[in-house]
C-alpha cells in the first residue's frame, strides 16, 4: 500500500500533467461567460488558387497558409519551383516537392502543384514523373504538374545549360510525353531527341494520372499547352490576349479536345495593404512588369536580375496593373474578369502579411464571385 507521500506526489503530479496540457492545447480558466462562436462563412462556389511563393517565404509557413486557404474557401494553391529566387530580396527557395508532400497531408481538399516546374534541364522527365505520381497517390484527385520552358536563373544556373526558345519548347513537348507514358506503370525504354530512358519502370503510379497544365506567354507556347497540355498557365494578362486564347483552342482542337472544359489558371498580383505593403511587394516584384525580357530571362544572377529591373522599371509601372487597396469591389471586379474568361484566378500577393491577405480575400471577395 503506498505511503502518503507518494499518493499526494502522485496527486501533484496527476494536477500539473493536466494543467500543462490544458496550456499546451490554449485552453483557458474556466469563465462565468464563452466567447460567443465565430458565424459560418458563406459558402464559396468559384474556383479561385492562392500562390505560395517560395521565393519569399520558406516551406513552414507556406504550409501553414496552404491550410488557411483551404479553410476560407480557396480551391486550389500552388508553389512556385525555384532553384533560387527571382530577385535577391526576396530571399527564399526551398524545395517546393517536399512542401507538396507535407501539403498532402495537412490539408485535405485543396488542390495543388507547381508553377511551374521545369522538368528539361535541372528535373529529368522520369524524376519529374516518379514525384508527382508518388504525389498523385498520396492526395488522390488534388494533385496538377505544372511545367514550363524555364528561366536562366534556375537552369542556366543549376546546371549550365540553358538552351533558345525554340529547343526548350521542344524538349517540354518530349518531356510531357515521356513523363505520361511513364505513368502507365509500365517498362519503358524510351530515346528521344533530348531525353532517353532504358528499360525504366515507375513501380507506384495513381490510378488516374495527374493532369499536366503547361505555362505559355506566347501563341508557340499556347499552341502547345492546347495540344499537349491538359490545360493552361499563364498571368492574368496573358488570359485577356485573344491571339493566346486562339491558339491554345486551336492545339486543344488539333489533338481532340475541347478548349473550353480545360483549365486556365491565371496569376493575379493583387495588394490590400497602405503605401508600405505596396513598397514592400513592389521592390520583390519589380520584374514582373517585364519578366520575359530576355535582360531578365536569360540572366542566371538574381541579384542582377533586381538591379537590371531597378534600372529599367519604377515601382509605379510594376504595380499599376495590381487590384490595389482594401476596397473588396477592386478585388472582385478583377478576379471576376478572370472567371467570366473561363479561368481560375490565382491570386498572388507579396505582401509581408500572406494570412492577412487570405482571410481578407476569404470574408470579403471569395464569397462574392460567381463560377
Amino acid at each position: 500500500m503506498p505511503d502518503a507521500r507518494t499518493t499526494t506526489r502522485r496527486a501533484v503530479l496527476r494536477s500539473g500533467a493536466a494543467v500543462t496540457g490544458a496550456a499546451a492545447l490554449g485552453a483557458a480558466a474556466p469563465a462565468t461567460a464563452q466567447a460567443a462562436p465565430e458565424p459560418p462563412r458563406p459558402r464559396v462556389t468559384a474556383k479561385v488558387g492562392f500562390v505560395l511563393s517560395h521565393e519569399q517565404f520558406r516551406t513552414q509557413s507556406l504550409v501553414s497558409w496552404a491550410s488557411q486557404a483551404e479553410a476560407v474557401g480557396f480551391s486550389h494553391v500552388w508553389t512556385s519551383d525555384h532553384l533560387q529566387p527571382w530577385e535577391d530580396v526576396q530571399g527564399h527557395s526551398m524545395h517546393p516537392w517536399i512542401t507538396h508532400g507535407i501539403i498532402s497531408h495537412t490539408t485535405s481538399r485543396v488542390h495543388f502543384g507547381t508553377g511551374v516546374t521545369c522538368p528539361t534541364y535541372r528535373h529529368h522527365p522520369s524524376e519529374v514523373a516518379q514525384a508527382f505520381a508518388s504525389l498523385g497517390i498520396l492526395a488522390p484527385g488534388r494533385v496538377f504538374l505544372g511545367v514550363g520552358t524555364g528561366e536562366a536563373l534556375n537552369e542556366q544556373a543549376g546546371t549550365g545549360s540553358f538552351g533558345p526558345y525554340a529547343e526548350r519548347a521542344a524538349r517540354l513537348v518530349e518531356a510531357v510525353q515521356l513523363i505520361r507514358r511513364l505513368w502507365e506503370g509500365q517498362r519503358v525504354s524510351f530515346r528521344g531527341t533530348y531525353y532517353t530512358v532504358d528499360q525504366f519502370q515507375l513501380y507506384d503510379v495513381p490510378s488516374k494520372p495527374v493532369p499536366i497544365l503547361m505555362a505559355a506567354s506566347g501563341p508557340k507556347s499556347a499552341y502547345n499547352a492546347g495540344r499537349y497540355g491538359d490545360g493552361w498557365i499563364c498571368s492574368a494578362k496573358d488570359l485577356m490576349k485573344p491571339e493566346l486564347q486562339a491558339a491554345f483552342a486551336q492545339g486543344a482542337r488539333d489533338a481532340g479536345k475541347d478548349p473550353d472544359t480545360m483549365p486556365k489558371y491565371a496569376e493575379s498580383f493583387v495588394n490590400i495593404g497602405g503605401p508600405a505593403e505596396l513598397l514592400y511587394s513592389g521592390v520583390r516584384w519589380r520584374f514582373t512588369y517585364d519578366s520575359w525580357n530576355p535582360e531578365l530571362l536569360y540572366e542566371p544572377n538574381p541579384l542582377r536580375i533586381q538591379q537590371k529591373a531597378a534600372a529599367s522599371f519604377s515601382l509605379a509601372q510594376a504595380t499599376a496593373a495590381w487590384p490595389k487597396g482594401p476596397d473588396p469591389d477592386v478585388h472582385i471586379k478583377a478576379a471576376q474578369k478572370i472567371l467570366d474568361m473561363g479561368g481560375t484566378p490565382f491570386i498572388h500577393s507579396g505582401e509581408h502579411d500572406q494570412p492577412g491577405v487570405i482571410e481578407f480575400y476569404g470574408k470579403n471577395v471569395l464569397p462574392r464571385l460567381t463560377a
